[in-house]
């Protein structure tokens, strides 16, 4: 009987690591959780090995973790961006401690969720051939330095790493400072709350469509060394999408137009996911408003 695959997913106790833990007890695979806290109760996962450590201290990661993992996800990373040195001693600093780690073990694979900041200005559809070495914000400099550190052990020592570059993603258990559950939880409660012109494009993936393409680059051999966009490729309308979640739940008055947006604001933001489709054979199969019909559902509940 082949022994279970051992899944270590830094930044567990978050949105999008407690849908993939609970993705990878599905395969019966021994999961295990790095954060810097434990996880709010309706995180929590009976299955899962919960383990505290600040990745950005070496010292005190190796003494936490053994790197005897096949499979490494980092989802980690200081969510408050204000604060420059936690934010690139999290997402850099971090990075680089857990793929040192693991850099003469076993590991099958080592998947880095980057962002789609790291193109900076570039046009949408955002492209991987879309060269940038300069991110327009302490965040997404951290997550490109990480991925140029990644890509470069690979070229070098020929660490298997793959770096998913994700968009807006939502969905059920989604904290509340994220515009799909700010306007449900205002809708729901029939409010006038202000928002933004919405006029900005975006691109919204649901969860299980991203926790589906996680899953199959820690299979596929292909991703090996490549960065890959992870999206719907269907820009959106930020005031579309809050319309729509208003007319599911037949109520809520969004105010458009009373936050002022940003300076540096990117109008159109959304990615080309042709390599997605050819190298992991992914795209996403749920809709825009399935997925917010499911995501209203469970905070409905």
């Amino acid at each position: 009987m082949p022994s279970k695959k051992k899944i270590l997913i830094v930044g567990g106790t978050g949105f999008i690591g407690f849908h993939l833990a609970r993705k990878c007890l599905d395969l019966k695979w021994s999961v295990t959780s790095l954060s810097t806290s434990y996880p709010r109760k309706n995180r929590k996962l009976k299955k899962v090995s919960y383990k505290i450590c600040d990745i950005s201290n070496f010292n005190l990661l190796t003494k936490k973790i053994k790197p005897n993992f096949d499979y490494v996800v980092n989802l980690a990373g200081y969510v408050d961006h204000t604060n420059r040195s936690k934010t690139m001693r999290s997402h850099y600093v971090g990075c680089k401690n857990l793929s040192t780690l693991f850099l003469n073990s076993k590991i099958k694979k080592f998947v880095q969720i980057g962002s789609s900041i790291e193109y900076g200005r570039v046009k949408s559809p955002q492209t991987e051939s879309n060269l940038n070495n300069k991110a327009f914000s302490i965040y997404g400099t951290a997550k490109l330095l990480s991925t140029q550190f990644l890509q470069d052990l690979f070229k070098k020592l020929n660490f298997p790493a793959t770096i998913l570059r994700l968009y807006l993603v939502y969905g059920p258990n989604q904290d509340a400072n994220r515009v799909v559950p700010i306007t449900i939880i205002n809708a729901m409660k029939d409010k006038t709350f202000d928002c933004s012109n919405g006029l900005q494009l975006r691109d919204f993936t649901y969860v299980d469509d991203v926790i589906n393409a996680i899953i199959m680059s820690l299979k596929n051999p292909k991703s090996t060394g490549e960065i890959i966009n992870i999206g719907s490729g269907k820009p959106v309308s930020v005031k579309k999408v809050i319309a729509k979640i208003c007319a599911l739940l037949n109520s809520g008055k969004p105010q458009y137009g009373k936050i002022k947006l940003r300076k540096d604001e990117i109008m159109k933001l959304y990615p080309n996911i042709n390599k997605a489709r050819k190298i992991l054979n992914w795209k996403p199969s749920i809709s825009l408003e399935k997925g917010l019909r499911k995501t209203i559902q469970f905070f409905n509940k």
